[in-house]
This record gives structure tokens, C-alpha cells and sequence, in this order.
């Protein structure tokens, strides 16, 4: 099906330079720069993919941008999920269609989107975000790209140790993702939503939060051993026989850990590899290395309230 592009739809604009800007089209509006101007109205009716000139005679390609492109400039309150960790998300957590799915913390909603996608309408997704800000700023950030508020995503506003029980009956959740600061806090919580031979996934910043979940799983005993790893994107440069890697890669964003869901009363197997040589320590030791003790800089308020307004008034969702 061919994409036309209508008022109410965002277009992504490469100009000269390879200049990338993305604007939302609206009926005799203009998009202006110091090389020129474009009219709305000249965008409008024609599919995605064509060439559209300014009255400079300057060429710009129009694309309907994906939605690894909406993320990476989506107003944001808290960091996102880069699409090379969410597409590792989706994969290796065997997101399905129809799938019923855990998620926390909502954050700017990146993540949401993708986790919509893969589940289709038949699906479940249910969100839990402790901070309202970040709630409203991704439920915008998801409507703006969607052009509609999913029926089949639930953003609950509170912390999921405490209110998972009353929104996601046990037993019943497939796959549980995780991004947040403490997620072995609630690991006995999702273990109890997730039916047998569901999956976790967790994405988190440094090594010893990535310590401290891996130990809370394997203590819990419900799980099997959890397996860990961290992905890195190195771009190309390609001009004729001139192909070399490109001088700058995408490199540590963060780890992701994945365990299943034992049945209930299963006990898991020693197998050869299970623990190895276990160095002992305390939770003082963990705790010292936590963003908070290590004097992690908050966002500020008045930089939070921005990004709703910014957000909330960027597009008014088209009608379907």
C-alpha cells in the first residue's frame, strides 16, 4: 500500500548536506530555512519517498520517518532505549503478537512503541511509571508517532512492587521488560505474574546493577540462570572502492539480561557452568556503586515541565 502523505502527518525532510528535519503537515503552512521555503501544501497528496523543491529550486527527499528515527528526536524527560537495544529487546525476548507484557519504567515512551508493535492489536501492554511527568510525556510521545492512543496499552501511574498484583492477575504475564533503576526490587513481584517459561529481559547502565539483578534471580530460584550480554553498532562509510568502517560507532549503552520462568516447585539443575566460583559480598558493597550514591544529577523540574508542554502541543492526533 502506497503511503500518501496527508495534513496531520510527520514528515522527515533530507535536504542539502544531508540535513535531516522533521516537520508535522499542515494545510497552507511553511517550512523555512536559510536555504528556502516548502510548502505544506506541496508535500501534501504526494506518496512517501518523493523529491519535493523549495522555491530556491533546492531538492528535499520526503520520508515518512521510522519509528527508530521518531525516537532518537522524540521530546524525553527520562533517557531512552536506543533502537539497537530495542530491537535486541524484541528479539532475543521473543516478543510475539498477542503477547501479554510487563514493562518498567515507561520513561519517554520509546520503548512503548516498540513493545506496542511487536505485540499487534491482540496484545497486552501494561506500563508502570512512578513519575506522572514521564507518564504523560511518553502516552504523548507514543500518540504523536501512532497518530492514535493504543486501546491495548495501560500506563499505570506507581511503582510495579506495588501495584502489579492489582493490574496483571498472576500467571498470566508472557514476557516482563524491565529498564529502571532497582529491578531486582521486584523480582519476586514479576515472578509471580509470569506464567511457566515466560521470559524476563532487563536493561540497565552499569555493571553492578547488572551484578546485583543477575544474583537476585538466581537467588529467587524460580528462574533459570540468567544470560547477559551488550550489543555495539559500527556504521560504514561507502563510496565507491572507498569502504572503511566510519570513525565513530555506537558503542555502550547498556547491558541486557535475560532469564525463563520455571514451573512452580521446580528446582533447576546443577548443571556443570550453574554459579561457579561465587565472590562474596554485601549490599553495602552494591549500594556504593548505585546512581544515587554516586551523585547522579537529577532532571531538573523546570526542564520536566518544558518537555510536557513541548511535547502535548506538538500534534494534535489525526482521525482515522
Amino acid at each position: 500500500m502506497t503511503e500518501i502523505f496527508s495534513a496531520g502527518d510527520r514528515v522527515q525532510l533530507t535536504g542539502p548536506k544531508g540535513i535531516l528535519n522533521t516537520i508535522t503537515l499542515e494545510a497552507g503552512a511553511r517550512f523555512g530555512s536559510h536555504k528556502g521555503e516548502i510548502l505544506h501544501d506541496d508535500i501534501i497528496g504526494k506518496p512517501s519517498g518523493s523529491v519535493i523543491a523549495n522555491h530556491n529550486d533546492d531538492q528535499y527527499l520526503a520520508l515518512k520517518p521510522l519509528l527508530s528515527d521518531y525516537v532518537l528526536s522524540m521530546p524525553r524527560g527520562a533517557a531512552i532505549v536506543y533502537p539497537k537495544d530495542a530491537g535486541q529487546i524484541i528479539v532475543e525476548g521473543d516478543i510475539f503478537p498477542g503477547a501479554t507484557v510487563i514493562e518498567a519504567g515507561v520513561g519517554s515512551g520509546a520503548l512503548s512503541s516498540y513493545l506496542i508493535r511487536a505485540i499487534g492489536p491482540e496484545g497486552k501492554l501494561t506500563s508502570f511509571e512512578r513519575r506522572p511527568e514521564f507518564a504523560e510525556i511518553a502516552k504523548a510521545n507514543v500518540a504523536n508517532f501512532l497518530g492514535y492512543a493504543p486501546a491495548n496499552w495501560e500506563v499505570v501511574d506507581g511503582s510495579l512492587q506495588q501495584r502489579v498484583g492489582e493490574q496483571v492477575p498472576a500467571g498470566t504475564a508472557d514476557r516482563v521488560v524491565l529498564d529502571m533503576l532497582a529491578p531486582w526490587e521486584c523480582i519476586s513481584e514479576v515472578a509471580t505474574a509470569m506464567r511457566p517459561g515466560g521470559l524476563i529481559i532487563v536493561y540497565v547502565a552499569t555493571v553492578t546493577q547488572l551484578s546485583r539483578t543477575a544474583e537476585e534471580i538466581k537467588e529467587h530460584g524460580g528462574f533459570t540462570d540468567p544470560h547477559s550480554w551488550e550489543s555495539m553498532v559500527r556504521p560504514w562509510h561507502l563510496d565507491g572502492l572507498a569502504v572503511r568502517p566510519e570513525h565513530r560507532m555506537i558503542s555502550h549503552t547498556g547491558f541486557l539480561l535475560s532469564a525463563r520462568r520455571l514451573a512452580p516447585d521446580t528446582i533447576l539443575p546443577s548443571f556443570k557452568t550453574r554459579r561457579g566460583n561465587k565472590t562474596e559480598h554485601t549490599d553495602q558493597d552494591m549500594d556504593i556503586w548505585l546512581p544515587q550514591a554516586m551523585g547522579q544529577r537529577p532532571i531538573s523540574e523546570k526542564k520536566l515541565r518544558k518537555t510536557v508542554r513541548k511535547v502535548t502541543g506538538e500534534t494534535k492526533p489525526r482521525q482515522n
